[in-house]
């Protein structure tokens, strides 16, 4: 029998049709699942790239917050240190040209001065403090009882 005979048989026979039928159906079977495969892949792709790029925006405005947050006491503390060391400068010069100008009758003058001088420089600092201590302690009035105790601390000081 040739190849011919063989193909014409098997074509004229009635399973040619379920043997098609099989055939297309595990074609549509494995199409189908290749389609679910690649959707699945795709969706997991999508959320995996949203869930990185979520996190990514969430850390970044985490850290420029908290840079901002960081640089903004620090910038108070540096601005309450300058002006204490000013005051002190100034205080110091101011007590210099009193002694040479007014003498040894005004040392207990210039004593006054200095006690004076160094109770505002205390209280600029304490004030800078309490500032950042205010501004940056987020609420719930904590930020009243530090500003009382710190103004008891200077009565104190001042007395």
């Amino acid at each position: 029998m040739s190849a011919r005979d063989a193909i014409s048989r098997i074509a004229s026979s009635s399973h040619t049709y379920a043997i098609a039928a099989a055939v297309a159906a595990v074609v549509v079977v494995v199409v189908v699942v290749v389609v679910v495969i690649v959707v699945v892949v795709v969706v997991v792709v999508e959320v995996v790239v949203v869930v990185v790029v979520v996190v990514v925006v969430v850390v970044v405005v985490v850290v420029v917050v908290v840079v901002v947050v960081v640089v903004r006491v620090v910038v108070m503390v540096v601005l309450g240190i300058v002006a204490a060391a000013a005051a002190v400068v100034v205080a110091i010069a101011v007590v210099v040209a009193v002694i040479v100008v007014a003498g040894v009758v005004v040392v207990v003058v210039v004593v006054v001065v200095v006690v004076v001088v160094v109770v505002v420089v205390v209280v600029v600092v304490v004030v800078v403090i309490v500032v950042v201590v205010v501004e940056g302690g987020g609420g719930g009035g904590g930020g009243r009882v530090v500003v009382v105790i710190v103004v008891v601390m200077v009565v104190k000081i001042s007395a």
